[in-house]
């Protein structure tokens, strides 16, 4: 298994626009292809295409269609690990579809059972036509009572539209967030995609100096209030704002309200 660093442009772009910046990002994985590992001998290139653990990075458009272009060149199979963003999470049902790039594998759970243990993987026919009959296993698979649970959920996500309701739970929390960021300096980024939405806190506006003081702080502020937060990232520099997706309005507002009260004295 071999790793290369995720195109975070926040932390890495250096005044390079976005599109630059992933053309040099891709760059990096053709040098890799030739000092690091054979590509001919490379099975899969596995992404999140945003980040769960690492604070909701988003990754650039055009180095996800690069990673298909090179998938393509040296038959490489292209996974996209949907599991935290996946079943309107993004405002779509999986978060590649913002990107118009199509996996060979996709990798799905969490939402998937509404809390039941289940999980998924979702590839092109000719991909998993190739695995002989029975041989694919786990723990859970098959479990009747966990998959008539996922029907169950899929259909109530049909039925309320649910994807259109995280965007507009998205669009709440990134507006609030925004207006945020001109109120308070410790605020580096506000990022994310649909309804996963991250603000990361940094010192002196600097994306390499993270400043998890602050957010700890936060956390334990909004937490004596009622507001659990959750920090992510290595450094734990950052927020994460994953709501239920069926939040009233009136309920996330009130959130937001902490959050930015309390940020604010903790700030000015």
């Amino acid at each position: 298994m071999y790793r290369l660093p995720f195109p975070n442009y926040y932390h890495y772009g250096q005044g390079l626009t976005e599109l630059d910046f992933a053309e040099r990002e891709l760059q990096r994985l053709h040098d890799a292809a030739h000092n690091l590992v054979d590509p001919n001998n490379v099975a899969a290139i596995i992404i999140e295409v945003v980040q769960g653990e690492g604070g909701f990075n988003v990754a650039p458009q055009r180095y996800i269609e690069g990673l298909r272009e090179f998938c393509d060149e040296y038959g490489i199979m292209l996974i996209f690990d949907e599991v935290q963003s996946g079943f309107c999470r993004t405002g779509k049902w999986g978060a590649y579809q913002h990107f118009g790039v199509t996996p060979d594998i996709s990798t799905w759970a969490k939402s998937l059972g509404s809390g039941m243990p289940i999980g998924a993987v979702i590839g092109k026919q000719q991909v998993m036509d190739a695995a002989v009959a029975g041989t694919i296993g786990g723990t859970y698979p098959g479990n009747p009572v966990c998959c008539a649970a996922a029907i169950a959920t899929l259909k109530y996500m049909e039925d309320i539209d649910l994807n259109k309701r995280a965007t507009e739970v998205g669009k709440i929390v990134g507006d609030r967030f925004t207006k945020l960021k001109e109120k308070c300096s410790a605020i580096g980024d506000v990022r994310g995609l649909g309804a996963m939405q991250a603000i990361e806190f940094v010192e002196n506006k600097d994306p390499l100096a993270p400043d998890p003081t602050t957010v700890s702080q936060l956390t334990a502020a909004c937490l004596s209030r009622g507001l659990i937060l959750l920090s992510a990232g290595t450094n734990k520099n950052m927020i994460r704002v994953l709501s239920p997706l069926v939040i009233s309005n009136e309920l996330l507002n009130k959130g937001l309200d902490i959050f930015e009260e309390e940020l604010l004295k903790i700030t000015n």
